[in-house]
Order: structure tokens, then sequence, then C-alpha cells
């Protein structure tokens, strides 16, 4: 069923890609946009995107161009990049839209350096545009093929509610509403950096119950850096946050748990890294400003501590574990 909603999507990686297979099926006029030529190409001449999102049809109704002036003529434009890109994306583009399109930023992460928030980024370089923002416990291969899948969409001018809703939602794809930004997107920073510590526990066999317990702590950990953020507890009980932990650290198919697996089993982090090429790992950028974050709003994070000691400060892997465990017996509640 069409609507009159047009959507542009720039990110050609798999969460872009299905966030426009999605669009297009709820009915509105997508355009993809991506300088990744061999992903034109591929989408052009076959309707998949081998590289990235294998295996899933892309409609021919779906346009994919390396022009991003045609991609911001738009009513909702959906960034869906690295989040390291997200300020370099928002300044070539500055130029290029209105100010009533609504930007829906998908990418998850605090920038390094500034340790902004992904909506405070935009809205430095995109002031008068409203933004929103997507996250939830969404893995981009389901979404695309069509699976049932709920996702929280943050805006604070409920007025645009509806559009975001009919522009992208659908049946089987399930925008839920809330006004609370900054909440959202903690939930969707922190679980990254708890999965990789869920895929340590796991790849040194240290078994369900250590699983829960860090995903458990993890919650804890999440909801006190989001309430000292500015964000809300309740937003962090729901799918953006609670939703999205669980998912994360349950499945080797996050790419943030099953690097952990690997390097609880031994395997050296520099070459994981460089193996992955140019696809990003979102907990191991964030670990960092999260830490950085923590200290500076009093915040006790340890697990998120003790994966950036793993990761940036190639602390021994039993160490860490040792001390994690040596940590004073607290209230449940701390």
């Amino acid at each position: 069923m069409q609507n009159n909603y047009r959507v542009g999507v720039i990110g050609g990686g798999a969460w872009g890609t299905a966030l426009s297979i999605v669009a297009n099926r709820a009915g509105s006029k997508v355009t993809l946009g991506t300088r990744n030529n061999n992903v034109i190409s591929a989408i052009k001449q076959k309707r998949t995107n081998d590289i990235y999102l294998p295996s899933v049809f892309i409609d021919p109704n779906i346009e994919v161009t390396d022009r991003f002036i045609d991609v911001c003529r738009s009513d909702v434009l959906i960034l869906a990049m690295p989040s390291y890109g997200l300020r370099t994306m928002c300044i070539s583009i500055s130029d290029m839209l209105s100010p009533d399109v609504i930007i829906v930023v998908a990418s998850k992460g605090i920038e390094r350096g500034s340790l902004m928030f992904m909506s405070d980024v935009v809205k430095a370089i995109l002031p008068h545009n409203p933004v929103a923002i997507l996250s939830g416990p969404n893995f981009a291969d389901e979404a695309a093929k069509g699976l049932p899948t709920a996702t929280t969409l943050a805006c604070a001018d409920s007025n645009l509610w509806d559009t975001l809703m009919y522009a992208i939602g659908g049946r089987l794809f399930r925008p839920y509403m809330t006004e609370d930004i900054i909440g959202t997107q903690i939930g969707g920073v922190v679980k990254n950096v708890i999965a990789i510590a869920c895929g340590i526990a796991m790849g040194k066999k240290m078994g369900e119950n250590a699983r829960a317990a860090l995903v458990t702590r993890g919650f804890a950990e999440m909801s006190r850096f989001a309430v000292a953020s500015g964000g809300k507890y309740e937003t962090l009980m729901g799918l953006s946050g609670l939703g999205d932990l669980l998912l994360t650290c349950g499945s080797e198919k996050s790419r943030n748990m099953s690097f952990g697996l690997a390097i609880g089993q031994g395997k050296a982090k520099d070459e994981l890294l460089s193996n992955r090429g140019r696809t990003a790992l979102e907990g191991v950028s964030s670990s960092e400003s999260i830490c950085k974050l923590a200290k500076k709003y009093d915040v006790s994070m340890p697990i998120c501590e003790a994966v950036y000691r793993i990761i940036h400060e190639d602390a021994p892997v039993d160490q860490v574990i040792e001390t994690l465990l040596e940590r004073p017996f607290v209230s449940e509640t701390i």
C-alpha cells in the first residue's frame, strides 16, 4: 500500500539496507544512498546487497544512488552509518537539506573526543531539522526478511510521531514512541559493551549463570548511567534498553558478542579488529566514551570498565575477571 512519504536512507551497510526495505514495505518512496560502488552495482544488477545483507531481495522500487542530494529530497531521512562517520556526513549534506526534513538517527554510539550523543552531534550541524532516534532489539537481516520486529522511536516533538510511524512502520515492523531521546540512545550504546563482556564470559566457558549475572548487572549499570545523563529509568525497561540488551547478549549473530567470544577464546584483539576491515564494532569505540562519561557523572560501571581495560589497556582477561570477582559484596540496588 503506497503512502505519500519520501524516505531517504544514507548508509549501504546491513542496517541501512534493511531500513530501506522496511520503509519500502511500509509504502514509502525510498531512495538508498551510499558511496560504496560495489553495493550500488550489486543492488542494481542483482537486487541484493551481497556485501552486507546477502540473500535478501531488494525491491526494484528502491532506488540506490551515490547522489546524496537526491536522497536528501525526502520527508524523512534515516542516517544509518557508523557513529564515527555521523558528524562528517551531516556536514556534507547540510546544504542539501530542507529544514523540515525529519532526521532519524539509526547510528548507535557516543562520539569520541566530544563525548556527545548522536542526537547532539546532528543538532550541532543541522540545528533546524527535527531529530528522532531509532533504537531497539533489531537484527538487520530479520527486519529485512519481514520477521516480526519492534523498535523504539524517540522524538521530542510528538507531533511528528504519525509521520514516522506511517513512513516506516507496519504490521511486521512496529515502532513504539517515546520522548526520551537520551535514555533511548544510552540503551543502544551500553548494550554493545555488555555484549562484549558476555561474549568473553562464554568464550572462557564461565557458564550461563555468569552470562545471566552480566546481563542483569549490566542492565543496572545501563540504568544508572541513563538516569545520571538525564534519561528515564522507564525507558531502559523497554525495547531500546532491556530488549536490546537481551538480544545482543543472547546471540552470536551479535557482532559485539561474537567479538567478545573470540577474545575469551584467546584470539588476539588487534587481529580480530584488523580482520573486520571497515565493518564498525560500536562496543569497542563506545567503551572508552562510556567510561569517561561515567567518571564525569560519578557512576559505577565495573563491567564496562573491565571491557575498556581489556580492549584499550591490553589488560589480561583472566586478571580483569579476577578483579571483578573480588569486588566487595554490595546491595543489589547499587
